[in-house]
Formats: structure tokens, C-alpha cells, sequence
């Protein structure tokens, strides 16, 4: 019998701008104190702001915990990469 794979919650969480949590996260497109890009289940979430820290990254339970000001959340649909074509995660570990 084939299990049918559940499509993961997409939900964020913020505390007064400057601590939150993301799920539904597949991957994490780049990083750095100014922009957070990650690619979720409701496509790709970019977090701007100044400060930005990701200060937890688990994959396997597709959970995302950031810390900084955030002063903005854009979606984009797709799953774009940036150049290279493999997400952050992998090229850190491959």
C-alpha cells in the first residue's frame, strides 16, 4: 500500500519583529543580515530586515527559527535558486 506524502503546514510566527518561526520550510535559498530566502510550501518567502540571524534550520521537520528586525515578508511563486542551482543547505554540506 503506498502512503500518500502529506503536504508539510506553511505557517510564520513573529514576535514583536524581531523573533520568529517559519514551517513548511523545503529549503533555504540564502542568508545573510539583510535578506532571509527561503523556499516554502506556499512558494518563496524572502525576509528583510537588518540583523537577520538564522538560529535554527531543521529540514527533516521543514522548521525555520530566525532572530533580527524584520522589516518585511514577500512571497514569489516557484522554487528559483540562486546562481548554481542548488539551494543553501547543500552547498554548505556538499
Amino acid at each position: 500500500m503506498k502512503e500518500k506524502q502529506r503536504k508539510a503546514v506553511h505557517k510564520i510566527q513573529l514576535t514583536d519583529r524581531n523573533t520568529g518561526s517559519v514551517t513548511g520550510v523545503k529549503d533555504v535559498n540564502s542568508f545573510d543580515e539583510k535578506e532571509i530566502s527561503l523556499v516554502t510550501e506556499a512558494g518563496v518567502l524572502t525576509v528583510k530586515g537588518e540583523d537577520l540571524h538564522v538560529t535554527r534550520l531543521d529540514l527533516e521537520k521543514q522548521e525555520v527559527d530566525l532572530a533580527g528586525r524584520v522589516d518585511s515578508l514577500l512571497y514569489s511563486q516557484g522554487t528559483a535558486k540562486m546562481k548554481g542551482g542548488e539551494g543553501m543547505l547543500k552547498r554548505l554540506l556538499g
